[in-house]
């Protein structure tokens, strides 16, 4: 009979996976809230059972090593099952219990987490509702591997094994300086895009590309952007300095227009210019349900926002195309 192998535990598997995250024992240790001597303890434990070197240590930096490398990959799928039994567990105990870890992208936090607390807060008292704000990419790869367990993001996205609950479409607007000759203009052509110099936000955020794919369907090509901002309060005050003009989604209009007193509105002709948010669930997700059931009610909330509220299987939108005029249900003006 052969001798009974070690096991490696689940806390040494955490613990090197987040030295490979991070390549540093110290913010290592930080994320996980243990010392770093522990952290470096469980990883060597891990070396041991194992019986190969994981990770390569210098004076200077941290690196995985070709077996590190390989193992990383096993490690982080075992993790992410472990995960998913806890998370069925949780769910055949009771729904909407128990913590929900939300992502949510920068352009949509400030305007929609006070509908989607106040919703949690009154409906599902018990959940315990997690939020993390970052750009989409890091959404994505957080939802993949189980760090997140649900988005609130601008789609299509077009990830594999990414289920999307729509929620609404909303127009963009455009922000101009005071004494601009598109101000508070309504039916404003796409073409007028061609001729506006345009402040973006940096790279990495989704209302970029949706701002440059927008520019380009009306006939903008190459554009040069010269000035960016990280976020839409910067952006907005650099139109009100007189720098250029923006695209500002609906539903952030009343909150960043009232920063200054120096800034006009002007709504484009129909079909506006628009994005569509959702949630955003890993395929087979345990929870998926619950997930649903949250999507719905959070539509019904939302209604008393300028958005088009959409169903679940509403999936005739595409890029630059919102549902016709006759068509809509009437936005609440802001």
């Amino acid at each position: 009979m052969s001798r009974s192998r070690r096991q490696p535990s689940l806390s040494q598997l955490r613990a090197f996976a987040a030295v490979a995250e991070h390549l540093h024992f110290r913010e290592a240790a930080a994320a996980m809230g243990m010392s770093q001597p522990a952290l470096s303890g469980a990883v060597s434990a891990l070396e041991e059972t194992l019986g190969v070197t994981l990770v390569e240590r210098t004076t200077r930096k941290v690196l995985l090593s070709p077996a590190g490398e390989r193992l990383l990959i096993r490690a982080k799928a075992v993790l992410g099952e472990v995960n998913a039994l806890l998370e069925e567990a949780e769910a055949v105990r009771a729904p909407f219990t128990g913590v929900l870890r939300l992502g949510v992208i920068p352009t949509v936090a400030p305007y929609l987490l006070p509908t989607v607390l106040r919703l949690v807060h009154d409906r599902y008292p018990a959940l315990d509702l997690q939020v993390h704000e970052e750009q989409t990419a890091n959404l994505l790869e957080g939802l993949t591997d189980g760090r997140l367990d649900l988005l609130l993001l601008a789609v299509p996205l077009g990830v594999p094994g990414v289920v999307e609950l729509p929620l609404f479409d909303e127009d963009f607007v455009l922000v101009t300086p005071l004494g601009h000759p598109l101000g508070d203009q309504k039916d404003i052509p796409r073409e007028a895009l061609k001729e506006l110099n345009l402040l973006l936000l940096d790279e990495g955020h989704c209302l970029r590309d949706q701002a440059l794919e927008i520019c380009r369907e009306a006939g903008r090509e190459n554009a040069p952007v010269t000035t960016t901002a990280a976020g839409l309060s910067t952006l907005v005050q650099l139109v009100a300095g007189g720098l250029g003009c923006t695209l500002l989604p609906r539903t952030a209009l009343r909150l960043e227009i009232s920063r200054s007193n120096r800034l006009l509105t002007g709504y484009f002709a129909d079909p506006a210019p628009a994005r569509r948010i959702a949630l955003a669930m890993r395929t087979g997700a345990a929870r998926a349900a619950e997930y649903r059931e949250l999507a719905a009610a959070l539509r019904e909330d939302l209604r008393s926002l300028p958005v088009r509220v959409l169903d679940e299987d509403d999936r005739d939108w595409r890029r630059g195309h919102v549902v016709p005029p006759e068509q809509r249900r009437q936005a609440p003006a802001q």
